[in-house]
């Protein structure tokens, strides 16, 4: 997406390591669709959001990027009105979300994790139920059913029993039933999730039509590709607290301009590798592979070759690539999106 967001989260300068969260304090602009400030939720001993600050302005998508139970779906919770913080504010669309949630409901449109239909009823029913819920005539909430249909691929099975549908299915129907009041605030809590490949390119194809006509995204995600497709900024969560934040560009800008990825025959030799390596260097092992981010030059390359070489270690392969948004992660967390933390199931309740 080629949208330039110029309010909105803040990033800092420096390495990925650094990219540590500064989000200044701002007075209410009627520019963002959503300020969150110092939000604070504990479920019993466990702290699932630890002052949490969110500036999102009208019209972009910011993603909440981060491992199960890092705190995105508990920061979605709360700025839908499904918790109450128990500390900080949430101003959703100008609405400050805990003091007047039924004024904000009817503005946002929310799909969860999982899908939230009627297994007794025919897509097309659940998508006429949702508008009437939303006070559309039966002639508008047809109409619009039928063209959600369509939008999403769901022609085919629309008058099938909605229980008979596969996950990717039911996903896309969740999501259609989030657009049928036109909420000009989204909130996709990991949109897709059980999604086939071609769906995924489906939806996200969707999702940037509703900015192109003005709606604003908060969304969460494990996927790395999905977030540097569409984000115009990324907030980093782990354990509770925000540990990066800025554009997708900023983030990989931070962590070097190139990075070397070597594989070996066994772990236990990355692993050997990685101990050679450490130092100056930042390798980083996934399984039988070493990824070390350089400055992009050449002679970067050759010095961990020698290095390798001089420690009797020679890797079955070698590249150079462009860094990623997963390369920024692992870095400033130490492990990857999938891998979930202590308090994943407690922050899900």
């Amino acid at each position: 997406m080629s949208r330039s967001v110029s309010a909105g989260v803040t990033t800092t300068a420096g390495s990925a390591g650094e990219l540590a969260a500064r989000s200044p304090a701002r007075r209410d602009d009627p520019g963002l669709a959503i300020v969150a400030e110092g939000l604070v939720k504990r479920f019993g001993k466990v702290t699932a959001l630890d002052g949490v600050d969110l500036h999102v302005p009208y019209g972009s998508v910011l993603a909440l990027l981060g491992p199960n139970g890092s705190g995105k779906t508990t920061t979605i919770r709360i700025l839908t009105t499904l918790l109450v913080p128990d500390a900080g504010r949430a101003v959703v669309a100008g609405i400050d979300a805990v003091k007047a949630p039924a004024r904000v409901r009817p503005l946002i449109g929310m799909a969860g994790q999982y899908a939230a239909i009627d297994p007794k009823l025919t897509g097309r029913e659940n998508l006429i139920m949702v508008g009437r819920l939303a006070m559309l005539t039966r002639s508008a909430a047809r109409q619009r059913a039928d063209h959600l249909l369509t939008q999403f691929h769901l022609q085919d099975v629309a008058d099938r029993f909605s229980r008979t549908y596969s996950g990717g299915i039911r996903r896309r129907l969740d999501l259609a039933a989030a657009l049928v009041h036109r909420p000009k605030l989204l909130f996709f809590d990991e949109p897709t999730t059980g999604l086939d490949p071609g769906s995924r390119r489906d939806l996200w194809a969707v999702m940037e039509q509703l900015v192109a006509g003005g709606a604003t995204i908060l969304l969460t995600t494990q996927y790395l590709d999905e977030a540097d497709r569409l984000a115009d900024q990324v907030v980093v969560l782990d354990h509770g607290k925000i540990i990066a934040q800025g554009t997708p560009a900023q983030l990989k800008a931070g962590l070097g301009s190139s990075v070397v990825d070597l594989s070996f025959p066994d772990e236990t030799i990355a692993a050997r590798a990685v101990h050679a390596l450490a130092g100056a260097n930042r390798p980083a092992q996934r399984g039988d592979h070493v990824e070390i981010p350089v400055t992009g030059n050449t002679e970067s390359a050759m010095s961990i070759l020698r290095t390798l070489q001089a420690h009797d270690l020679s890797p079955t392969s070698f590249a150079m690539r462009e860094p990623s948004l997963d390369d920024v992660f692992l870095e400033l967390t130490g492990h990857h999106t999938t891998e979930a933390t202590d308090h994943q199931e407690v922050a899900k309740r």
